[in-house]
């Protein structure tokens, strides 16, 4: 259960990015963000409802092997935050296509979400989202040019997701290194997610998004947009990946560090 929630997560976090293309895509950035507000509402919702439980892994852990079972049970669902996100880039025409439709539909309804999940949640509007459905095609990358991926760009999204993905798990495993200072590792939680948060809104979202104004303004190419949120994709999978290096030595600085926190 918990891991299938990580993979939900990850996977709406993925298809997030396919929004802005929507938004270029038929001109309507500003709905298209709005939409975007609430795809990021909804996995952050999620990702509360999943920490609880991960909580509950370590209090059940047995005393004698709690470190190695605990290390394997949250290895394993880093690994689901891989394949959530290896989902939601299959997705990612499919979502393109399905988003473009919300978006017009969402001005339609005057920027009323509930009316558009009303709306969505037809059978008529059902049938026609199956219409859509497509895995990534061989041309849909044809033409990156891969020399152009801007490298401090693609790393620093990679870091902000391994951060983000271990923030929890990481100080969750902190506490039982120090369980003494169990309660202070944990809540460090929150600052770390914060951080990610932050360098994510600062370095990251408005590069997207002006490449998606100036698309919109007949600046720049689609297709310079769509090259740019397939790199942020693989970023973002190569960071859950990263997540795998950084877990455990997360976790030991964050030990390290409650010992300054009086």
């Amino acid at each position: 259960m918990i891991a299938l929630f990580t993979l939900i997560i990850h996977s709406i976090e993925t298809l997030a990015y396919s929004v802005r293309l929507s938004g270029a895509r038929v001109r309507l950035l500003a709905s298209a963000l709005s939409l975007f507000n609430v795809m990021v509402m909804i996995s952050r919702l999620a990702n509360m409802m999943q920490q609880p439980f991960t909580g509950s892994l370590v209090d059940n852990a047995p005393k004698d092997n709690a470190l190695e079972l605990v290390e394997n049970q949250y290895r394993f669902l880093i690994g689901s935050a891989t394949l959530g996100t290896i989902i939601g880039l299959l997705l990612l025409p499919t979502f393109i296509a399905i988003f473009s439709r919300a978006i017009v539909h969402l001005a339609e309804e005057r920027g009323s979400i509930p009316a558009l999940m009303k709306k969505g949640f037809t059978t008529t509007y059902i049938m026609r989202a199956k219409k859509h459905i497509h895995l990534p095609r061989v041309a849909y990358i044809r033409d990156m040019n891969w020399r152009d991926i801007p490298i401090k760009l693609f790393c620093i999204n990679m870091l902000i997701t391994a951060i983000y993905t271990i923030g929890v798990l990481s100080a969750l495993y902190a506490a039982l290194i120090v369980p003494d200072r169990g309660t202070t590792a944990v809540m460090a939680s929150g600052l770390i997610n914060g951080i990610a948060t932050i360098l994510l809104i600062v370095f990251i979202d408005p590069k997207i998004s002006i490449l998606a104004d100036e698309v919109i303004n007949e600046k720049g190419s689609y297709v310079g947009l769509k090259n740019a949120s397939i790199m942020m994709v693989t970023s973002r999978l190569m960071g859950t990946l990263l997540a795998q290096l950084l877990f455990i030595p997360g976790a030991k600085y964050i030990a390290w560090f409650t010992q300054f926190i009086v």
